[in-house]
């Protein structure tokens, strides 16, 4: 066996008011692989340094990035902060000559994730961004028997995502109200789902949209004041694939009984549905049948199960399937997607959806 790659990770902490992903979902999915190794933990004040790195197993403790990303002893950065710090705390990492794993978003915004993306393409660095809904059992094998011809020619996909509001928000969530800080229910939970959409039956080239924000205040659970809100939450999209396909995709958050995630796929010989709460999260159930046969569950083989059996379910889960993935391709010294390029394909679309709602007009990929 190779020597493990050794990680430092960024926010992942003790302290509570965040979305804690990097404690609840980076690090048991780190503990659970054999290939990887906890050595750093970087926070932003040095008490909550020392004691996230014990709490977590990690000799090594940072409250400064730069110092982090200097250190000799790491390998590959895992950045797991609020996305408007991405940027800053990916461009050091990757001036420093580190491997990244970056949460998703990538970036605020479009020109950010492409400026951190032209630098680890210039340094010949290795990247990952944190779509692993592309790595669930379920959406691989979807993937894989669309590609065999399962359900014969692809004619019309519907994406449905119906994400819980949170409509009471501390400090650790309230900022999310701004739309210029990039993490809201189109980037985030419809951005997760559109990108297994198109890992399943490739890229969309043409979009006509309606994004809107329907639910305008939130209260602060701090100060008990409404914050006003620009972040969108509703979002309908006509689309167009390479393959001439036609995808209608819906995305809202609404305030009660939020359906998750449905995804349906029809073709002239076949069909397939997958549903979860959460496209990324999963576990995604697959159904399918082919013409004239009744819809039957369809369980993947033993082969797309890449995390260890003790790894915990829930969002651990996908995130150590998505690591067991780039080790092998580091091991294979492949590139390994998603990587910081696939986020910049999926950043377009997404900022193709919002201009083709400001514009009123159909908007089509760059080829």
């Amino acid at each position: 066996m190779a020597d493990p790659i050794r990680v430092g990770i960024v926010g992942a902490t003790v302290t509570t008011g965040g979305s804690g992903w990097g404690a609840n979902a980076h690090i048991p999915a780190l503990h659970a692989l054999p290939d990887y190794e906890l050595v750093a933990v970087c926070t932003a004040h040095e008490d909550t340094a020392q004691a996230s790195a014990e709490r977590f197993g990690a000799p090594l403790a940072f409250h400064d990035m730069d110092a982090m990303v200097a250190h000799p002893d790491i390998d590959l950065v895992v950045v797991s902060v609020r996305v408007p710090l991405h940027h800053e705390l990916v461009m050091a990492a990757l001036r420093a000559g580190k491997d990244v794993f970056c949460e998703w978003p990538l970036g605020a915004t479009l020109a950010e994730a492409e400026e951190m993306a032209n630098l680890a393409r210039e340094q010949s660095l290795r990247t990952s961004v944190g779509l692993q809904g592309r790595s669930d059992p379920s959406i691989r094998y979807a993937r894989d028997l669309v590609a065999q011809g399962y359900v014969g020619e692809v004619l019309t996909a519907n994406l449905s995502v119906m994400s819980q509001a949170v409509l009471e928000r501390g400090p650790g969530r309230i900022w999310q109200a701004v739309r210029a800080n990039g993490a809201n229910p189109l980037t985030i939970a419809g951005g997760h789902a559109i990108d297994a959409l198109c890992a399943i039956l490739g890229e969309i080239t043409e979009v006509s949209a309606r994004v809107t924000t329907r639910i305008t205040t939130w209260r602060d659970e701090e100060t008990g004041r409404d914050v006003p809100v620009d972040a969108p939450d509703s979002i309908a999209v006509a689309g167009r694939f390479e393959s001439g396909a036609e995808a209608a995709i819906q995305v809202a958050s609404v305030p009660a009984h939020a359906t998750g995630t449905r995804l349906e796929i029809f073709g002239r010989e076949g069909a397939l549905f997958l549903t979860a709460p959460s496209a990324n999260i999963g576990p995604n159930q697959l159904l399918g049948a082919r013409a004239g046969d009744p819809l039957d569950e369809l369980q993947p083989p033993d082969e797309y199960f890449l995390a260890p059996e003790g790894t915990p379910s829930g969002p651990p889960r996908n995130v150590a399937h998505a690591y067991a993935r780039m080790a092998d391709a580091l091991g294979a010294a492949e590139e390994f997607a998603p990587g910081f390029d696939l986020a910049v394909t999926r950043h377009r679309l997404l900022d193709a959806i919002e201009r083709s709602s400001e514009t009123g007009t159909a908007v089509t990929m760059p080829g």
